[in-house]
């Protein structure tokens, strides 16, 4: 395809569109494979994704496949797009979407669907699957989302549910080109992972629920030492969003934090060793000259050789100028040491709720001498600038739970003049967004928060944390609001979310675009109120044909200790039987 690249100096960030990054791969073939993985978000967003950069060198790195990279484009360069009468593109060979055997969407967060129906829309790919021939590409679903996709579901042909690395090799070796797509879904229908919506029933009940007597399993990579990780990421010609190397140091979480899906779907844990992390850091270094490296799990500081992993990779002569970042540190897992050489900054921590009621309550299993005593750590590795992440409308939450949130603040100017002597205090921030009761966890039940008891809590915030000299951020209640229909929705959806992208909406998740207007006229003709209330536990559940491991029963167990305030211990002390034993329970951790 032709790109006129005159036309691109009025366009924002016109490197966004062109490709040719170091460690890019301009590879198509007409004998191969195609593939191109699509980011349903900016460029600077989707780059900033470690899972992309995976898929995309796997699928390079096989004999029969090639895979390129698309992202959603700004309004501007639409706009160049359609004055110059063309389609959407992939980034290495400028060849148009319509043109691949497979497009490959990952869906991080709910409030990209509109954004894929744009992708597709400029791709003049129609949005349903049964108005898809054999013409156009397969289009696949995964990432988190995929747990439920319902909303979406009638315009994919296939959604991957779990890990992605194992069955999208095992895909590309059965398909065929010139397979029909109908060939190719009955040979791949009963593999783990593997959900092909067409192929499913549908019933219109309370909610549109689509047959269980065939659970689909989810993917589950078992030993992380010998899956395939990128050695040569693409290194992005543009600043985005965590311009930094990435590796993941183990996968899944054993806390179980009752609002958190991530900690449920990834289970179990998986651990890499201490060798093989290095290994990948090495290669990183070498093959992108990036100066800092991130080693990111949900939660790192979990990872039970850390300290002996930092004193190796500071051993290493080539990661001699490297710093090191941890993110996802626990209040009750970070230690002054974790912090070494590195910039003396910001530092993030998420107690979550502001009381030990509360986050008994959601387990989060810390308590405030946790709190304290680890701000004191950080205060003697020398940060003066905190970062606080809280939740308001959780199950059970009263305003003295708010309080509890400005008590927490009030400690800290304490703590810093201990460590330091001084009359000095130090910079703090506190966020909170608003819990959206997500499927797969304890409080996938739970209602969601009317928007006068946020109105009051965050009034409270604002008031009570001004009058301390703390900066407080809060999150848009309408994008929750739309968030929380979306996780718990089902394909009644799918017809709302097209008219919501024919009425403008795109975008979703930034503000500055966002229109709430437009999602209520969209979903005029739905019942919103069965998404937002509190659900019958016994009921279907739109999800229920999905199969994660967890069992209902346990997450149904856990709601009712969290109303009694009761925790449950950390999986790594103990076995919880969550239900993981049919996939081999937690004996798959390294």
């Amino acid at each position: 395809m032709e790109i006129l690249y005159d036309d691109l100096i009025g366009v924002e960030k016109p490197s966004r569109y062109l490709g040719g990054e170091y460690n890019s791969i301009k590879n198509f073939s007409n004998s191969k494979i195609s593939n191109c993985f699509c980011f349903p978000d900016l460029y600077e967003v989707g780059m900033s994704h470690n899972g992309i950069k995976i898929l995309y060198e796997l699928l390079n790195s096989l004999h029969n496949s090639f895979c390129e990279r698309c992202f959603t484009p700004k309004l501007d360069f639409a706009d160049y797009l359609k004055t110059n009468k063309l389609n959407l593109f992939s980034l290495e060979s400028h060849s148009p979407l319509q043109k691949f055997d497979f497009l490959h969407f990952t869906f991080q967060y709910e409030m990209s669907y509109t954004n894929f129906l744009y992708m597709l829309d400029l791709a003049k790919i129609p949005f349903y699957s049964n108005q898809r021939d054999d013409t156009y590409p397969i289009i696949i679903g995964g990432g988190p989302c995929a747990v439920n996709l319902e909303p979406i579901a009638d315009f994919l042909d296939i959604i991957i549910v779990g890990d992605g690395e194992e069955i999208n090799v095992k895909l590309q070796n059965i398909y065929k080109k010139g397979m029909s797509k109908q060939d190719f879904f009955h040979t791949i229908k009963d593999f783990d992972g593997i959900y092909i919506p067409s192929l499913y029933n549908t019933k219109n009940d309370y909610y549109t629920i689509v047959d269980t007597q065939k659970k689909i399993k989810k993917a589950i990579v078992k030993d992380l030492n010998r899956t395939f990780y990128m050695s040569k990421p693409i290194v992005p010609n543009i600043e985005i969003v965590h311009n930094r190397g990435a590796v993941e140091i183990f996968r899944g979480c054993t806390r179980g934090c009752r609002f958190c899906q991530a900690g449920y779907i990834y289970r179990p844990v998986r651990e890499r060793s201490i060798d093989k992390i290095c290994e990948i850091t090495k290669n990183k270094i070498q093959n992108t000259g990036y100066s800092e490296i991130s080693l990111f799990s949900l939660s790192t500081g979990d990872y039970p050789y850390l300290i002996e992993l930092i004193n190796k990779l500071k051993s290493e002569p080539l990661l001699k100028n490297t710093k090191l970042a941890l993110p996802s540190l626990r209040l009750d897992s970070f230690e002054g040491a974790f912090s070494f050489e590195s910039r003396k900054s910001s530092l993030t921590f998420a107690p979550e709720a502001g009381t030990q009621r509360l986050r008994d309550v959601i387990n989060k299993n810390i308590t405030e001498e946790n709190i304290l005593s680890s701000l004191e750590d950080a205060f003697r590795a020398n940060y003066d600038k905190i970062k606080l992440y809280f939740m308001i409308g959780l199950p059970t939450e009263t305003i003295k739970d708010v309080e509890g949130i400005i008590e927490i603040c009030k400690q800290l100017p304490i703590c810093y003049q201990k460590v330091h002597n001084t009359k000095k205090v130090p910079k703090l921030t506190v966020s909170t967004s608003i819990f959206v009761p997500k499927p797969f966890t304890p409080f996938q039940f739970e209602k969601f928060a009317s928007r006068d008891e946020i109105e009051e809590k965050v009034e409270f915030l604002r008031r009570g944390l001004k009058a301390i000299n703390v900066n407080y951020n809060y999150h848009d209640y309408n994008t929750s609001l739309i968030e929380t229909i979306l996780a718990r929705g089902d394909r009644s959806l799918c017809k709302a979310i097209e008219s919501a992208y024919k009425l403008g909406c795109i975008f979703d998740g930034w503000n500055e675009f966002f229109s709430f207007d437009k999602w209520q006229q969209a979903l005029e003709s739905i019942n919103i109120s069965k998404f937002l209330n509190e659900i019958n536990e016994d009921i279907i559940l739109p999800w229920e044909h999905i199969d994660i491991g967890i069992s209902k029963e346990y997450l149904k167990l856990e709601r009712k200790k969290s109303k009694a305030e009761q925790t449950t211990k950390d999986c790594r002390i103990g076995c919880n039987n969550c239900g993981l034993i049919q996939f081999g329970g937690c004996n798959v951790i390294n």
